[in-house]
């Protein structure tokens, strides 16, 4: 029975303060209050049991806490806190859902009429809540995550089950109700000409509740079109990374003839950790001015730390931190243009080095440059400036400006299309002639992350290199072999004796300078040494051998500099990339040792190898 403190108008309060119930009318709460009963319950006890049968009633938390366990092996479904609710699924679909809900503590529940409750389901918020919590709860019990070891298979080989496809004259209601039965938070809609349309738990938050249109509208009035789609042979890693970019939780699986296999969602991608990551992307996006970004910032090293303690690989961890840093630096240069005074555009904010290459660990720091329209030339000082505001911001989130000046406030790194495409001219012309090689190097590297991508204009320059400039690719290539490894110093450095050891430099730095050289002589431009590698291998600039061993050399060093600089973090130490031998483990000490030695193979093979022909 209801408590003194819980009177038809406090209990109606409380309803009326928590999803799915806050659009309903003070009239509807007070009869839905007067239908509900509060019950007591001590610690340990069995609220309801759902795998005998399928009571018609809803329970909400009122205090205390309750936990659903699935009743074949007693695994944590949920974890249902004060103003959460339970039981309405079986209720929805008349069972099938088995699981047991017992109270964690002492606790306080609301027994909610279901006739009501289904009532409410019906109603743009209930199908609003349902869109975003239901299926999550209620998902397959083969929907796991990927171990480590399957970031590199083919998405194909994740998706399951049937896909749910409905017509594009079906109502918002309608799709609703079959997303519910399916326990997917997606609907696909075939249109004509083979395109497909989505609609999803975000779209009907957004495009229906949000903008009041009716439940009953056709869903191609509200849908995501053309959705985007991947084929079936990619790597699960370079799918997150499509989905991380886009900001996006679902993608359709289609085979090489555009046949829809299946639709996977994060879920399917990521660990539960991972997760954070798309949070906290949301999280950037929404930040309203610079302190609540660094507030927000400050928590990403977390979060790439967290994820590769719980199993996440070194390379989708690196690559996840790098999407993370692009949308911290657009956030902090749109706060940077709102502060401006005037209306500044015409421009590209480029990123440059790791995080370009989507290689960034959590010692990285941020190197930039910036390119405009030949007409903005007379707004350089303004550019330059916001420039200087965007990177004041990025300290602030923990991202500290290049430490050898290689940033967009500079001019060596602000500069005009046009005189950026003369500048890679001289480069390309004579690449001895002051820093040619260093701002090639840095420049091809550069993505665009903000702006025009037009406006990068470098690469072009560098497209036909082996053809048309194969004396500056000459001059690359040495540049590439003058990070040398000296065996003298590894037989010291890697002794057991000790000693220092710094993994960037004297490790990745001459793989990263050998796979850009490899991939211009493939005529590659910006991309990731490993698909730098593999475009070398494929141009006979090295052998398929030599590229799959520093490909996996890369990877060995990345785990190294990874589980080094989280460790670090942990510690309250600021990371960074020189470790102490002595405290690395005998079969890590081996692993590198034999990976440098490999590099330096590669290496003395490299010089003998003369470029390509074009």
């Amino acid at each position: 029975m209801p408590t003194s403190s819980d009177t038809p108008d406090a209990l109606a309060s409380f309803l009326g303060e928590h999803t799915p119930f806050q659009a309903m009318t003070d009239d509807e709460l007070a009869e839905l209050a007067a239908g509900s009963e509060v019950v007591d319950f001590p610690a340990g006890a069995v609220v309801a049991d759902y795998a005998t049968r399928v009571p018609d009633d809803v329970w909400m938390v009122r205090s205390g806490q309750v936990t659903l366990h699935a009743s074949a092996d007693g695994t944590t479904i949920d974890t249902v806190e004060p103003g959460g609710i339970f039981g309405y699924t079986p209720m929805l679909i008349g069972g099938g859902i088995e699981f047991v809900a017992r109270t964690s503590m002492p606790s306080t529940l609301i027994r909610l009429p279901g006739a009501q409750v289904r009532s409410q389901f019906a109603k743009p918020a209930g199908l609003a809540f349902l869109a975003s919590t239901v299926w999550h709860m209620t998902s397959r019990p083969d929907r796991s995550t990927i171990a480590p070891t399957l970031d590199s298979r083919p998405v194909g080989d994740l998706v399951h089950g049937d896909t749910l496809v409905v017509g594009p004259e079906a109502s918002v209601r309608d799709a609703v109700c079959r997303m519910t039965e399916h326990h997917v938070s997606y609907a696909l809609i075939r249109l004509p000409g083979g395109d497909l349309g989505i609609f999803t738990d975000h779209d009907l938050r957004t495009r229906v509740v949000a903008a009041g249109v009716s439940i009953d509208a056709p869903v191609n009035q509200v849908m995501s079109a053309p959705a985007r789609r991947v084929t079936a042979d990619l790597t699960a890693e370079t799918v997150l990374m499509e989905m991380l970019e886009a900001g996006i939780r679902h993608m359709p699986v289609v085979t090489a003839r555009g046949e829809v296999i299946g639709v996977l969602e994060e879920a399917d991608l990521l660990a539960a950790s991972a997760k954070q990551s798309f949070s906290l992307r949301r999280s950037i996006g929404l930040a309203g001015d610079a302190t609540e970004l660094q507030s927000i910032g400050q928590r990403v090293t977390g979060v790439a730390a967290d994820l590769f303690r719980n199993g996440t690989k070194a390379s989708a961890t690196s690559a996840i931190l790098s999407v993370v840093i692009d949308s911290l630096v657009r956030r902090a240069l749109e706060l940077a243009l709102s502060e401006a005074s005037g209306e500044v555009d015409g421009f590209a904010w480029l990123t440059l080095g790791s995080v370009a290459r989507r290689e960034a660990m959590p010692s990285s720091d941020v190197d930039s440059a910036l390119s405009w329209h030949d007409d903005k030339s007379s707004a350089s000082e303004e550019l330059r400036a916001v420039a200087r505001r965007t990177h004041q911001i990025l300290d602030g989130c923990g991202l500290p400006s290049d430490r050898n000046g290689a940033v967009a406030y500079e001019a060596l790194f602000s500069r005009s299309q046009s005189d950026w495409s003369a500048a890679a001219q001289r480069w390309l012309d004579d690449p001895l002639q002051g820093q040619a090689l260093m701002m090639s190097s840095l420049l091809i590297d550069g993505r665009v992350v903000w702006g025009d991508a037009s406006l990068h204009t470098v690469p072009a320059a560098y497209r036909s290199m082996r053809r048309d400039h194969p004396d500056a690719l000459r001059l690359q290539r040495l540049d590439a072999l003058s990070s040398r490894v000296k065996t003298r110093s590894l037989r010291d450095v890697l002794s057991r004796r000790g000693g220092t050891f710094d993994l960037k430099q004297h490790a990745i730095t001459p793989i990263v300078n050998l796979a850009r050289w490899g991939g211009l002589s493939a005529d590659v431009g910006s991309a990731s040494t490993p698909a730098r590698l593999t475009a070398a291998a494929q141009a006979g600039a090295i052998s398929d051998r030599d590229a799959q061993t520093l490909c996996d050399v890369f990877v060995m060093l990345q785990r190294l500099r990874l589980a080094h600089q989280v460790g670090q973090i942990a510690a309250g130490h600021i990371p960074g990339d020189v470790i102490t031998m002595s405290e690395l483990s005998p079969l890590n000490r081996s692993l590198l040792n034999d990976g440098l030695r490999e590099i330096v193979g590669v290496q003395r093979r490299v010089r003998n190898v003369g470029i390509p022909p074009g």
